[in-house]
């Protein structure tokens, strides 16, 4: 019997962390861009894990921001004061990668895709990134994606099948029109998982030149 042909590309779906964002990576990279002392007892195991358990909470939108940064502060048993936490919490995500945005741009001229983004984030981050839904001035690429999808909105984080699963509700792809980058080996088996066309993405080096690349190899251009 003919092989079924796969369904055509519709929509370019993006990862904002590590794809379009840079961020730091650890509370250690943080403190040192800040400024700030990396102070006896910060990499306690119980302090991480709590950090991390907090975080997966907020990204997900299950605590709100105050109590977020409450907990947080609580969590680093006065090592760092609550000013400090937001501080570091706000300056986590630092610059764009260069020449995305073109790249989007581009594939927005296209009629036959849409592009979109799927990123695991929360709300304080989300007002940086897309401030009232508008362009914002630090990361002005967000804007340009058609469809915007957040953890902290969909109430799911990757690699959990179910955000998948609710981006395809809410736009209405197929998971085989689906063409995602994103820079997290496991966020990328669970979309191939799903039936999405996924590709990893280096965070450690420029990604538009990684993307392009893609885009052609999958003959989008």
């Amino acid at each position: 019997m003919p092989v079924p042909a796969p369904d055509p590309i519709r929509c370019i779906c993006f990862d904002a962390g590590g794809v379009i964002v840079k961020h730091h990576r650890s509370w250690e990279e943080a403190c040192n861009a800040l400024g700030l002392p990396l102070r006896e007892g910060h990499s306690a195991p119980e302090r991480v894990a709590a950090r991390r358990a907090l975080h997966a909470k907020y990204t997900v939108g299950s605590i709100s921001c105050d109590d977020f940064f409450a907990s947080l502060t609580a969590a680093c048993a006065g090592l760092y004061t609550e000013r400090e936490v937001r501080d570091l919490h706000h300056h986590w995500i630092t610059t764009e990668y260069t020449g995305v945005g073109d790249i989007i741009r581009r594939l927005n001229q296209l009629s036959s895709i849409e592009t979109a983004l799927l990123s695991n984030t929360c709300h304080s981050h989300w007002e940086r990134m897309l401030p009232r839904g508008e362009a914002s001035r630090d990361f002005p690429t967000i804007s340009l994606l058609r469809h915007k999808h957040a953890s902290h909105l969909l109430r799911h984080a990757k690699p959990d099948e179910a955000i998948y699963r609710a981006f395809e509700d809410a736009t209405g792809f197929l998971a085989g029109e689906v063409l995602f980058f994103d820079d997290l080996p496991e966020n990328i088996r669970a979309a191939q998982e799903r039936g999405w066309r996924a590709e990893l993405i280096d965070h450690t080096t420029e990604t538009a030149p990684q993307i392009a690349a893609c885009l052609t190899r999958h003959a989008v251009w």
